[in-house]
Order: structure tokens, then sequence, then C-alpha cells
């Protein structure tokens, strides 16, 4: 039987809290009561739209082991499972550098415009089959995503895997410096939040921040392909880390692709590993796909994992829902449609890759490839003009139909020959219908946009209507 992951002593002393009687210990933490399991720790933070303390009683009643709440809000509760601290997000911030501090893990952070998640899986994917891996859920790398991923780390990990995001400068110290990685991995920079920086440079600074929390010895793990390279291994070579390995195609990388085969529902790579030749099938399509499992190489070679059970694990990798999620749709009896489903968020990186991904699936004589589309947040004065330069990309993937949803997206339906264009709406609700009744046997569509955006809803809506099912295999002429 595994230990807990909090008794009562450890608590007060990393938090200094006052705790009621009815609490142990628990088994996990919280921050929502929808995926609340019981013998949680239950933290009431005040969100963005909610606060938590409005949630204590649901937690309570489904069996949270406590619920961490502020002084100034304990009164409104009648119970003995109460942990009262002064702040509750400072709470969960003192708990994840307590669990920091008691593992003998070997840790590593994972930071980048794009590609975070995607390499953070594959990550734990590969070092799982070698040793206890924790990692963080979903996209959970901000100012409370990170702690929270930190208190959930239990005592006997021997692997931690942690996505670090921002989208101001600044934002990346505080959280390196609790993670205090090993190893320390940039994706690659793009403009994504380019509306909060004077520049891409700006940008690399700011994931160049990353490395400022790396332990003494440890290794930054750097996109050799990128135009600012040497701008973030500069950060590097100022930090504590002892050694920097590069990845990518350029011919001086330390782990370099020699050559990529995008298929329709997979990726061979071939590449030289410190000079040993080393190929493998990655079970997911995509040329960035390839390109990041280069990173995850560097990091588990830092690591001193078993590369040949790293490569090994690659073929299992599947996208999750909403970043390339492949969902087959019944459009007659025996006739399907291929969904691709990459509507959790976009940028004009991911959004080309995604474009590329439609483009490599094979078709019958007369199917199609539509693309639908939501704007692209956070771009500032330069978001007209890459939504515009996104028509390349439609034209070279060959995409026969686009359904753009937002102001934003007008540019590029103006670029576009109106032959491409079947519809342009300021929401995506409003191109529900429309997809809907477009999709024929043999097509392929891919739904993407900026969260906020809400693309997810013309996903529902097509898996609904036809009767979906996961894709064993692309469409093939």
């Amino acid at each position: 039987m595994s230990s807990p992951l909090w008794t009562l002593d450890e608590i007060v002393a990393a938090t200094g809290a006052r705790v009621g009687s009815g609490f142990r210990q628990a088994t996990g933490a919280s921050i929502d009561t929808r995926t609340l399991e019981p013998g949680d720790l239950y933290f009431a933070i005040r969100g963005d739209v909610h606060d938590g303390h409005d949630f204590v009683p649901a937690a309570l009643e489904k069996g949270a082991s406590a619920a961490v709440v502020s002084a100034e809000k304990a009164s409104a509760f009648d119970s003995d499972r109460l942990i009262v601290v002064p702040d509750v997000l400072e709470a969960m911030r003192r708990l994840g550098c307590a669990a920091r501090a008691r593992t003998d893990a070997r840790i590593v952070a994972i930071t980048g415009s794009v590609g975070k998640t995607g390499t953070k899986e594959a990550m734990r994917l590969a070092l799982s089959r070698q040793g206890a891996t924790h990692a963080s859920v979903a996209s959970y790398n901000n100012h409370w995503g990170v702690p929270l991923t930190l208190s959930r780390m239990p005592r006997e990990t021997e692997f931690g895997i942690f996505e670090i995001g921002m989208n101001h400068a600044h934002e990346i110290l505080p959280l390196t410096a609790m993670v205090r990685p090993h190893v320390a991995v940039i994706t690659t920079i793009e403009p994504v939040h380019i509306e909060f920086f004077p520049s891409l440079w700006g940008i690399a600074d700011a994931k160049g921040e990353i490395f400022s929390g790396i332990e003494p010895g440890g290794t930054a793990v750097i996109n050799r392909d990128s135009p600012y390279f040497e701008r973030m291994k500069a950060h590097a070579l100022a930090s504590a880390a002892g050694r920097v390995i590069s990845f990518g195609e350029h011919e001086t990388a330390d782990i370099r692709a020699e050559r990529i085969i995008v298929k329709p529902d997979q990726s061979i790579v071939e590449a030289r590993v410190f000079g040993q030749l080393v190929t493998y099938r990655i079970g997911t399509a995509g040329r960035h796909i390839a390109l990041n499992s280069l990173s995850v190489l560097a990091a588990c070679h830092a690591l001193g994992a078993d590369l040949a059970q790293v490569v090994m694990a690659f073929a299992e990798l599947k996208p999750p829902v909403g970043r390339g999620e492949r969902t087959m749709l019944a459009i007659g009896e025996e006739e399907e449609a291929l969904l691709i489903d990459e509507s959790y968020n976009a940028n004009p990186a991911s959004m080309r890759a995604a474009l590329a991904n439609l483009g490599a699936v094979e078709l019958g004589r007369h199917a199609r490839r539509l693309a639908v589309l939501g704007d692209m947040k956070e771009l500032g004065e330069n978001g007209p003009g890459l939504h515009e330069e996104l028509a390349a990309a439609i034209e070279a993937n060959r995409i026969d139909l686009v359904f753009a949803a937002g102001p934003l997206m007008k540019n590029l339906v103006d670029r576009l020959p109106k032959a491409k264009v079947a519809l342009h709406a300021q929401t995506s609700a409003e191109l529900v219908d429309a997809v809907c009744a477009a999709i024929r046997p043999g097509d392929a569509v891919t739904v993407k946009g900026s969260l906020s955006m809400k693309m997810a809803l013309v996903v529902k809506a097509l898996k609904e209507r036809y009767s979906a099912g996961p894709a064993a295999h692309a469409l093939k002429g």
C-alpha cells in the first residue's frame, strides 16, 4: 500500500496552517470539485471567474480529506476538516515547494511557444516505462497549475515532468524556481502572445528564464533550428547549467533528424544521437511532432534513461483530445469521413502544422480536405498579417474548403479564392450547421482555433451528428 500524499504534520510544517481535528491525511490534491476524488486535499483558490470558497461544501460532501481555506472566510464553514491559512494559493505554493524538497526524483521542465504539452506527454510515456513518473495534467503550466502539480507529486516519484508557460515576461522565473529542474527544455520560439512583447527576441528572453531555476550542473535542451538559438544558449550559459544539448535538423545539432517521413497516421524518424543512428516510429502524424521527439531524446539522454526503451515507447504515442485526436465519422451506412480535432488552441506555428497534417491525409478521388478555422488571439498588431499569411499554407496543403470564424479570419478569407471559402462567420456556433451539412463520405476535416473561439463546439456537433469512433486508420485512395 502506498504512503499518503500528505500527512497532517507535513502540511503544518510546510504551511503553518491551523488544521481541524477531522483531518488525518490526504491522498491527492485538487482545485476543482468536478474532478475531485475522495481523499483529495481541496484548495479553495480564487480564480479569474470563480472563488473556490463557494465550492467548499461540495468538496467536503464529495469526500475531500480537508478544504484549505483563507482565514478571512473560515468562519463561514462548520466543519472539522478545514485547513486554515492566510492565503490559499500561497499555501499551495509552499506545499509544492515541500514536495520538491522531499523528492529524489529527476526533474524535467518544458517551455516553448508551441509543443509544450505534446512534448510533455511524449516524455511521460517514455519515462513511465523506466520508473515511477509524475507529470502535469493537461496544460497545467501557470501560477496555479505548476504548484498544484508539484503538490500532487508522490514521494516515490522517480521522474517528474513539468510544463511551464507564460504570456508575459518574468512569469517563468518564480515557476522554474519552484520546480528546480535537472533538465530544462525550450521547444521553439514563435509569435505566440506576441501582443505582450516588443518582438520575438523578447519572447526568446522570457522563455530563457527557465534556465534560471536549473539545478547546478543541470542540462539545457535547446532547438538548434531556431533563429534565436544563440540567444537562448546565452541564457543557459549564464545559469547554473553545466551542459547544453541542441536538437533539430541543423547540421551542428547534437541530436539531429536526418530524415522525417510523415504518413497519414504516423511519422518515421531517422536521427543521429551524438553520432549514433537511431530510427523510430511515432504513433501520430506531424513533422512538428517528429522534431519535438528529438527534444525528448535529448532530455532522456541527459537523465541517463535507456534510449532504446524511449524510442520503442514513441510508437504508442497518440494525440490527446483537442490536439490532433483523430475520429472516424459515420457519414453513411458503410461510409466514413475523418475528423482531426485540433480545437484546443492555435497560433501561427501550430495552425501551419495542423494544415500540413491535413494536407498529408490521403484521400479518394472525389474526397475533399476541409479546414474549419477560428481566430488566433494575442497577436497584437501583427494579427491581421499573420492570418493573411495562412493563405499560402491553405494552397500548399491542397485545402478544398475553408470555414472561418472571427473578425481576424476575415483577413484570411479575403486572400483566398472565392471557390475555397465555404463560410465566414463571427462565432464558431454559426459554423456548426454549415460544416455538418458539408461533410461528405471520404472527406477529411480539421478544426482549429484559439481556445476562446470555442471551436470545440464544431467538433462536438460533428461527433454527435455522426456516430463517431477512434480512427484506426487514415483515409486512403
